[in-house]
């Protein structure tokens, strides 16, 4: 059997806590995921990503490939003494007959099957076997994050024959995506996981949501942040502005004396989820100063300079 290293793989140490390595293969999903990424070998570097990290997030499993020491990558090594009759005694979730060779199968598909096997060693064969969980980046537009879509991937995934043999089978997954979700946010979809043995249920699927940024709407939680630019006399004078939402355009009172960084709030315009919840819109002033002015123009801030006695640095004085 080749050695492959796990914690090279997601570059953490062997001692790297739970969070770390979550955190670890999340930022390399999201970098050499086939739908986004344009780097050579991206898919095949993706799936080496993902088995190791199969592996490492499982506590039993993690502590069975520990047990089989350090090895160069590639390396032809045998488990050590004893590992064989607690985890390779039998084929792949403990079914189908005949004898067993650890050059047989590979050894992500190895590990896939220790997690259905019981703290003593060898299982039952009749033992219901719950199907794996799996771990998916998906990378959505800010609306398709605002009104909810509906995504579809392809995955190759180990799961039993009908002797218990595991195999590496392609699917094609399609789950829905709740509106209302935001960047790093990770979603359960239950039973569209790996396929359950002997009656076990099915695996969950987890996704990893990135919503790509939106040229005027910044998400914080379910509250929206946009810049709002205002001419200096709306600024002082207050105005009523056409301004853009998610949903339409609406009209905004610009109260009188409105200043830069001031935050104008939309109740209820922000993202909102399917139970009702939903955050609020916010519009942050911002004064901007025209860049063209003809003589009439120039003759009226003159005037207004000379009659005013508003000094802005008053405070660093």
């Amino acid at each position: 059997m080749k050695y492959k290293d796990y914690y090279a793989t997601l570059g953490v140490a062997r001692d790297a806590g739970e969070d770390e390595i979550k955190k670890a293969y999340r930022k390399l999903a999201r970098k050499y995921h086939p739908d986004v990424s344009k780097e050579e070998g991206a898919e095949e570097k993706f799936k080496e990503v993902s088995e190791a990290y199969e592996t490492l997030k499982d506590a039993e499993k993690r502590a069975a490939y520990d047990q089989l020491g350090r090895h160069q990558p590639g390396e032809q090594f045998q488990p050590p003494p004893g590992w064989e009759r607690s985890f390779g005694e039998q084929q792949p979730f403990g079914a189908g007959g005949g004898s067993f060779s650890f050059d047989d199968i590979d050894l992500a598909d190895l590990f896939a099957g220790i997690a259905g096997r019981g703290r003593g060693g060898a299982q039952r064969p009749d033992m219901p076997i719950p199907g794996q969980d799996f771990e998916a980046a998906v990378r959505i537009s800010f609306d398709q994050a605002y009104k909810g879509t509906e995504v579809e991937f392809d995955m190759s995934v180990a799961e039993p024959d009908e002797k218990g043999v595991l195999r590496r089978v392609p699917r094609k997954i399609r789950v829905r995506i709740p509106k209302g979700v935001t960047d790093g946010q990770k979603l359960r979809v239950p039973g569209k996981g790996g396929k359950g043995f002997n009656g076990g249920r099915d695996g969950d699927l987890y996704l990893d949501i990135e919503v790509q940024a939106h040229p005027l709407y910044r998400a914080e939680g379910l509250d929206l942040y946009m810049d709002l630019p205002l001419a200096p006399w709306e600024a002082v004078l207050g105005a009523s502005v056409e301004v853009p939402t998610p949903a339409g355009r609406v009209t905004l009172k610009i109260p009188a004396n409105t200043h830069a960084g001031q935050k104008l709030r939309l109740s209820g315009r922000g993202l909102s989820r399917p139970d009702g919840t939903s955050g609020h819109l916010y519009a942050v002033a911002q004064i901007a100063v025209p860049t063209v002015v003809d003589e009439r123009q120039r003759e009226l801030f003159t005037r207004l300079k000379d009659a005013s006695t508003f000094n802005p640095r008053a405070h660093m004085i």
